[in-house]
């Protein structure tokens, strides 16, 4: 239905004139290969309705390299200030993947602990996705019970970020460059989860998809914005789509939930997921990197706790750009 959240991250490809228009237009992955694609979707403006409550002050993007590594320290520390730098090598990648990846699937750690060990999970995904011939090696050095994930989420990364056509990839990026975006915490994991699975009950799309789907659209709705084709909420609903679909605010999450799971029934789902999928963003390979994450989900419930936390990038493939929470391009 575009073509990428984003992801980050356009043309919206309309339906024909006897079904709704698409729901979105952009993937969320509002990153490069996950939503990060979705930022290709550029200008947006601010959503109408203001977050329940406001957020920080505003704060600058941050530019990562493409070398570095964790604090020794601790493997999972975040840095202080700037974004998380990938280690420069596949073995070293590889350790902080594996340690990533086992502490989301530890379930002693409370979903708010795991801040850190997602977010680093997806540099690591996000470097694997943009030099793939990295794989094998790092393959080699993790647990073999990982291996399924970590090529999983390689392959979904690289769907999107093949949807992803930066605006000028040969300059360097200026905020005037950066979409028209807010960027606010989400309601909690859990708070979430309990959405998608109300949505799941009444109407049999299974939760993994709705989680899919509004990790790679705004990233569990960090983004507050209105796309370039004007799509709008959490879920990046079409006004037309939504008048159909929606009850109450597009923007409110648990609203745009609902209408999701509405939308994905009347598409097919639970049966037909892909032709459900294509309907919501009709590009296979948007259908194919929501459906991956889905199924990492469906393989390991654990893994949506990694997913929640990963973070709001714009990748112009100049510079990568981490648009951390409290920052503010709408120019309110």
């Amino acid at each position: 239905m575009r073509l990428p959240l984003a992801v980050l991250l356009a043309a919206l490809l309309l339906l024909a004139m006897s079904i709704p228009a698409p729901v979105s237009d952009t993937p969320g992955d509002l990153t490069t290969a996950e939503a990060d694609a979705a930022a290709a979707a550029a200008a947006a403006t601010s959503v109408a309705d203001p977050p329940a409550q406001e957020p920080p002050a505003a704060a600058e993007p941050a530019v990562t390299e493409d070398a570095g590594s964790p604090p020794e320290a601790d493997a999972l520390a975040l840095p202080s200030e700037g974004a998380p730098q990938a280690p420069a090598d596949p073995a070293a990648l590889a350790a902080l993947l594996t340690t990533a990846e086992q502490a989301v699937r530890d379930p002693a750690r409370a979903p708010e602990e795991l801040e850190a060990a997602g977010h680093w999970q997806q540099v690591a995904y996000r470097k694997l996705t943009e030099q793939p011939e990295w794989l094998e090696a790092v393959l080699a050095e993790v647990p073999e019970r990982l291996h399924g994930a970590v090529r999983g989420n390689v392959v979904a990364g690289a769907r999107l970020l093949d949807m992803h056509t930066p605006s000028n990839p040969n300059r360097p990026v200026r905020v005037l460059d950066l979409p028209s975006w807010r960027i606010v915490e989400p309601p909690p994991a859990d708070e979430l989860r309990g959405y998608y699975e109300e949505a799941a009950a009444a109407t049999g799309v299974d939760w993994t998809y709705l989680a899919a789907i509004n990790l790679v659209e705004t990233r569990m709705g960090r983004i507050r914005g209105v796309s370039s084709a004007g799509a709008q909420g959490p879920m990046q609903f079409m006004p037309a789509t939504w008048a159909e679909w929606g009850q109450g605010s597009v923007t409110d999450h648990r609203d745009a939930i609902l209408a999701a799971g509405r939308y994905l029934q009347w598409g097919g789902m639970p049966g037909d997921v892909n032709g459900a999928l294509f309907r919501y963003n009709r590009d296979t390979r948007y259908v194919d990197a929501v459906r991956t994450y889905a199924e990492q989900m469906q393989g390991d419930p654990r893994a949506y706790y990694g997913y929640y936390h990963w973070q709001v990038y714009y990748d112009t493939r100049a510079e990568n750009v981490l648009l951390p929470h409290g920052w503010d391009n709408t120019g309110a």
